[in-house]
């Protein structure tokens, strides 16, 4: 069985990221990009379905493990009775092939070791042939090819399925092993130094975190969050997918089990902020011309989500061969909900480019075309019921967050006129637009016995994307009607303080057409510490957010939800979408937040 979720760590080389658990023991990789099928999916069933463990024989989980300071270069330490060994884990940034490199290194005394290389192709459903070739192992199946050696050498053997290798380390002494991943049909690639790929992804890394301008008191936090979302980066075209794994469950044993390998739009907007706040304008240039060249199109034709260069066609399908993550099945790659009208994403785009445009990025020339076109668009479908935020799969409805984001758009665009006259737009058009859908919004979207701001119209169910009103600029945070919902949010939709998506049980499933249940949303829980800092409460914010960075892993990384009665966290991991809202709350709540 896998481990806890949190009980992973993740390293990377911007193209492809792969999970090293404290057994040393990687359950998850695909390559060569973070979509790709993967050679080890132990993660999301057992040992015969990939994985590479490296550890001291006999041993259990390391007694302790860190990065290297601002690097997602990973140490795990075993103690044992013989004395002490590190192992080093990182994925050099690749020239052209990925490489994965573990140095093993003995710190104190004699450790036995135990390498147990399990390399299945295709999510696990394909044995390669292995052979020995010029000292190293080669498997080989169809289109993949992997090659494995170490320095010094160390003797393997074939054991079955698997590549083993048993030898001692003594203190000093350091062996490096390298696996190296290339199509099948190609020269192998040249090989690398491992000694002087560590050093310079250390200096890579550091340099890069080096550039942060945050000096609040939550640096550490802060950082180890952006070098996760450097990591999700997709570095030939800048894309940031919302996690490197899929179907990693929201309820242990049940069915919500998702492809998040993918880059969803509504992500944009807060990377965006975050980004240029911090200092990143290079990363957030290359994420706006993804979304630039993503979206162009008919405007009809916008997707939630795209492929890593912007792919459209992403087919939902089940691998049936994998029995899911704690028996949560079905495994899924691909996710239907790419082809769903979900019409807050307009708001989205438009909120990004115009965010863009405030935080000091040069305009592509066509992206004002892209937007007033994407203003036409809703001028003509925003009453229409969509999907939805949440991408349910139940009936379409009139979602009060979707019309809320279709009155972002048109109030960006409006703003972006009046601060450049010289674009061409339907200003007064426009204007119209706004006041239009604000009133129907206040009208039809707040429920006055409720006291609350619901999540769709006609409806009493309430929706943790209702704290987002006063962030977004549609009622100041001190209007009794956005007091009124954060309170109803964090009375109704709060386990432990923590919040939910939306209502739990039978109405759960009544608006999302799925069955079971689900964890607290993270992302939804750094919303309300947003809500209580812009409505007065900065204490309460405070406090909840450092309960929040309670939950991290012993390495900082967050999934994309959390069961407080297990105390343990669920879903795809490490979420890009958990750690923007940790990076844009500490933001705000040292008054450095973006402001609309």
């Amino acid at each position: 069985m896998a481990a806890l979720i949190e009980d992973y760590a993740l390293i990377g080389d911007l193209q492809t990221a792969a999970l090293v658990g404290r057994d040393g023991s990687i359950d998850w990789l695909c390559l060569p990009r973070f979509d790709s099928p993967a050679c080890f999916a132990a993660l999301l069933g057992d040992e015969d379905n990939g994985h590479w463990r490296l550890a001291p024989a006999g041993a259990g989980a390391c007694t302790r493990r860190a990065y290297l300071e601002d690097s997602l270069v990973l140490e795990s330490v075993w103690e044992t009775a013989g004395g002490a060994v590190k192992v080093t884990d990182f994925m050099p940034q690749r020239d052209r092939a990925p490489d994965l490199v573990r140095i093993v290194e003995g710190l104190s005394g004699r450790v036995e070791m135990l390498g147990v290389l399990r390399l299945r192709f295709d999510y696990g459903a394909i044995v390669p042939w292995v052979r020995r070739t010029d000292g190293h192992r080669v498997a080989v199946a169809g289109p993949d090819s992997a090659w494995l050696r170490s320095e010094p050498e160390v003797p393997t053997r074939g054991e079955g399925p698997s590549t083993r290798s048993e030898f001692t380390v003594a203190a000093g002494e350091k062996i490096a092993f390298v696996l190296t991943w290339h199509p099948s049909h190609e020269p192998r690639p040249a090989l690398i130094d491992p000694h002087e790929a560590l050093d310079h992804s250390l200096a890579d890394w550091r340099a890069w975190a080096g550039r942060c301008r945050y000096r609040g008191p939550y640096r550490e936090a802060v950082v180890r969050s952006l070098l996760t979302l450097k990591a999700l980066t997709y570095a030939p075209t800048g894309g940031i997918v919302a996690a490197p794994t899929t179907s990693l469950p929201e309820e242990i044993g049940g069915v919500r089990n998702w492809d998040y390998r993918y880059c969803w739009l509504r992500d944009s907007t807060l990377t965006l902020n975050s980004l240029l706040a911090l200092g990143y304008e290079d990363e957030a240039r290359a994420w706006r011309d993804w979304l630039v060249r993503a979206v162009a199109g008919d405007p009809a034709d916008l997707q939630t989500m795209y492929g890593l260069a912007g792919e459209r066609r992403l087919p939902e399908t089940e691998l049936p061969w994998l029995a899911g993550y704690e028996r949560s099945y079905p495994v899924r790659t691909g996710n239907g909900a790419v082809s769903q009208l979900q019409l807050d994403v307009y708001g989205e785009v438009v909120d990004s480019l115009h965010a863009a445009r405030e935080g000091g990025l040069r305009a592509k020339p066509h992206a004002w075309n892209i937007q007033r076109c994407f203003l036409d668009f809703l001028r003509e479908h925003w009453r229409e019921p969509d999907a939805g935020l949440w991408e349910v799969r139940g009936p379409r409805r009139h979602f009060v967050h979707s019309k809320v984001m279709a009155w972002v758009a048109a109030d960006r665009a409006v703003r972006t006129l009046e601060a450049d006259p010289s674009l061409d737009g339907d200003l007064d058009g426009w204007r119209a637009l706004r006041e239009e859908i604000h009133r129907e919004v206040c009208e039809k979207g707040y429920d006055a016995g409720r006291g609350a701001f619901v999540q769709s119209y006609g409806s009493t169910e309430l929706d943790a994307a209702t704290l987002l009103i006063p962030r977004t600029g549609f009622l100041p945070p001190d209007d009794p009607r956005v007091l009124a919902t954060v309170d109803a949010v964090r009375r109704e939709l709060t386990d432990d303080g923590f919040v939910r998506r939306y209502g739990d049980g039978l109405a759960h499933t009544a608006v999302d057409g799925i069955s079971g249940t689900e964890g607290t949303f993270l992302a939804c829980s750094f919303w309300l510490a947003d809500a209580l800092q812009l409505t007065g409460r900065p204490k309460e914010a405070r406090a909840l957010f450092e309960r929040l960075l309670a939950v991290r892993n012993d390495v900082g990384l967050l999934a994309e939800e959390y069961a407080p009665a297990a105390g343990r966290q669920l879903g795809n991991f490490p979420q890009a979408f958990s750690h923007i809202g940790l990076v844009g709350t500490a933001l705000l709540l040292d008054g450095a937040g973006p402001a609309h």
